[in-house]
């Protein structure tokens, strides 16, 4: 059964309790409801909730520990040959996967193979059923699918009898609890009180699992590729049969080179039109401006990126690149930047337009009671008391820069390489993790690995970044406050 129709069978369980909640307490009090200690809804609420979130959460949770459980079986039974030729076991692992995968859908077809077959044969209809294997089909790897497929359905239809015992058992067990003097209102409330703190946990357990995972994959690639040649080398040339130089810095040099072109102009222009919207517009220009200036948070990127690949990016070799003698490629770091740039106005503008519009009125009545003008006024007094927002401002477009993929893809080429150049093709970060990790690749190879120390990487240096920022807003508030 899938999780989706058991879900549902769940929903479905606990309507009924609902219903039957409802019914029950007001069977309790012989119809008359002034007698319940609660309304009826929130009897039917108990019973609904006691009925689903106990039987979802077993379910969550095993689904969460059935795979872990099941691959730490079937890789104790993997022959130690099948593994020293594939240097590790996480990669006949993984073709025990593939190849489980392709058995379900064979059988799934009517053509399930039988134990003798060719392993030629089979590789060519595993080919049919679009399942792509790293190595051949040995007697061992196939064994392990096969049991991996035993135990995948055997844990499928335990959990499947688990979750529908405890949804049963909840609903039986809730309803004998409604009676008339049952506080349903308390516990509901309580029951639901403690779902709006789980749920208000999500993005920080997200965060932590999120972590985590880059953590322990980028240690796995690191038991497979050398630290050192990764943070040190100057030179980007994965070769997934092998002989591959990972090193990180010509990507990173391209990330940040990007990035500082694109704040060049997105700082500038966003600063300028939200002290001229929030200081000098009217309120009809304003009316008009601002939603203008926001329509471009909302363009696809791809649109962006089509922008630089047509437009901007001729543009600029027509008529500075080749002129100068500095390329003669369309795609470059000036073209991603200056797209990304634009892109990022609407974040730095639209933030700082509500940041300088919250400075009280009375900083600036004051300033201008003493003789300054209203520039020296917007210079002296608005900008440094909304200083902490712009920061804030800046650092989300840096950040929204830093995660793009796809203008970087179409306008600055897939190139990875150490150069000053504006108008040479690079790379990014995001692009190479993109890259690595997509494509008939073998997950556990250094060469997708690598995608989770880029992540980490990169999640570290933007986490090191906001920490700084956070120091320099707190500096300039207490000389403000």
């Amino acid at each position: 059964m899938g999780n989706g129709l058991l879900t549902l069978i769940v929903i479905v369980l606990a309507a009924v309790g609902f219903v039957a909640g409802r019914a029950r307490a007001m069977q309790s009090a012989g119809g008359d409801r002034r007698r319940l200690h609660s309304l009826p809804i929130h009897y039917g609420q108990t019973v609904f909730l006691f009925t689903a979130v106990p039987a979802l959460l077993v379910m969550a949770v095993w689904l969460l520990v059935q795979p872990i459980f099941i691959e730490n079986n079937v890789k104790s039974l993997l022959p130690a040959e099948d593994v020293a030729q594939a240097a590790s076991a996480d990669l006949v692992m993984a073709d025990v996967r593939r190849l489980a995968g392709g058995l379900d859908l064979l059988a799934a077809r009517g053509a399930a193979p039988g134990p003798d077959a060719d392993p030629a044969d089979l590789r060519a209809r595993m080919a049919g059923v679009g399942v792509a294997l790293a190595s051949d089909i040995r007697p061992g790897v196939l064994a392990a699918a096969e049991r991996y497929r035993a135990m995948t359905a055997t844990a499928r239809l335990a959990m499947t009898i688990a979750v529908i015992v405890v949804a049963l058992a909840g609903l039986v067990l809730s309803l004998r609890r409604v009676t008339a003097r049952f506080r349903a209102r308390n516990v509901s409330e309580t029951f639901v009180l403690s779902l709006l703190i789980g749920s208000s946990l999500v993005a920080v357990l997200t965060t932590v699992g999120i972590v985590l995972s880059l953590v322990f994959e980028t240690w796995n690639f690191f038991q497979l590729y050398p630290a050192r040649d990764f943070f040190f080398s100057l030179t980007w040339n994965p070769q997934f049969r092998g002989g591959s130089d990972l090193g990180i810095w010509p990507l990173l040099w391209g990330t940040l080179y990007v990035s500082f072109i694109a704040l060049l102009v997105a700082v500038p222009v966003g600063l300028m039109a939200a002290i001229y919207l929030s200081e000098y517009a009217g309120r009809r220009m304003r009316a008009v401006a601002k939603p203008l200036i926001e329509m471009l948070a909302g363009i696809p990127t791809i649109v962006y990126g089509v922008f630089a690949l047509v437009t901007v990016g001729p543009m600029l070799r027509d008529y500075f690149a080749q002129p100068l003698g500095l390329g003669s490629g369309s795609s470059s770091v000036m073209t991603a930047g200056i797209v990304m740039g634009i892109m990022v106005i609407p974040f730095v503008s639209s933030l700082s337009d509500d940041i300088i519009n919250a400075v009280p009125q009375s900083l600036r009545d004051g300033s201008l009671g003493m003789g300054a003008t209203p520039s020296e006024t917007i210079r002296l007094v608005v900008l440094p008391a909304a200083l902490p927002g712009v920061v804030g401002a800046i650092l989300l477009a840096a950040s929204r820069a830093i995660g793009e993929t796809m203008i970087v893809v179409m306008g600055a080429g897939a190139a990875a390489k150490l150069s000053l150049n504006p108008f040479e093709a690079m790379t990014t970060v995001t692009v190479k993790i993109v890259s690595q990790l997509t494509g008939d690749t073998e997950f556990a190879s250094p060469e997708t690995l690598v995608a989770f120390a880029l992540g980490l990487t990169l999640f570290v240096i933007t986490l090191g970044l906001n920490v700084l920022a956070l120091y320099i807003v707190r500096k300039y508030r207490e000389q403000y406050e």
